[in-house]
């Protein structure tokens, strides 16, 4: 059976991506939390662990003995998302670990004007703040650099909403006039990367 290590695992896309786990009953996913108390992690396939994400040896004893890596953090505002991809590459550099999957935004996706340009560089992004979105890009140039076999899933827009199981998805841009994507159909294509190889090293946009 294999282990996920999974950060991010109570938010929205984290609560959903544990569904399908739970639902497959292929993997064990060992969960960093900040409070086991009250934090819905389902028992039968899933282990809490309590931890900080910035923190580095709670980072390791997380990832020491999985196989893949799930991330599912935001940016929570600060910079919790550079801190902790550092963590989580060295600490899979040290186990000799190498698929991580992440979920990013597509505001790192390139823009389709130019695509020398992300798009929140330009006017496609809708985004008033751009600060999430340089929080993001940041992980994806600091993933660029490492040896890792990362894919970063890029979803425009994310109400809460189930997976319906049909959307569109491209490398390294938007689907053209994407303008939403569920978060559990964001879930579902996360789960589906468990077990392929097509978007290793890249970016990939979502939406409906």
């Amino acid at each position: 059976m294999l282990k996920i290590a999974l950060f991010g695992g109570t938010g929205r896309v984290g609560q959903a991506f544990l569904n399908f786990v739970e639902e497959d009953g292929r993997y064990s996913v060992y969960a960093l939390v900040r409070r086991t108390e009250g934090a819905r992690i389902p028992d039968k396939c899933c282990q809490a662990l309590t931890g900080n994400a910035r923190n580095q040896h709670d980072v390791e004893s997380l990832i020491k003995d999985s196989d893949i890596v799930v991330s599912c953090l935001n940016t929570d505002g600060d910079d919790t998302l550079t801190v902790s991809i550092e963590h989580m590459i060295n600490a899979m550099n040290a186990h000799r670990i190498k698929r991580l999957i992440t979920i990013g935004t597509a505001g790192i996706l390139n823009a389709r004007q130019n695509p020398d340009l992300y798009r929140f560089e330009t006017k496609e992004s809708k985004r008033r703040s751009a600060r999430a979105a340089q929080e993001h890009a940041r992980v994806y140039e600091r993933l660029r650099e490492s040896e890792l076999d990362w894919t970063i899933v890029c979803p425009t827009y994310l109400p809460d909403g189930p997976a319906l199981k049909t959307y569109r998805f491209e490398q390294d841009v938007l689907p053209d006039g994407g303008k939403e994507i569920s978060t559990g159909d964001t879930a579902h294509f996360l789960f589906k990367q468990l077990e392929s190889d097509q978007f290793v090293k890249a970016r990939v946009g979502l939406a409906y």
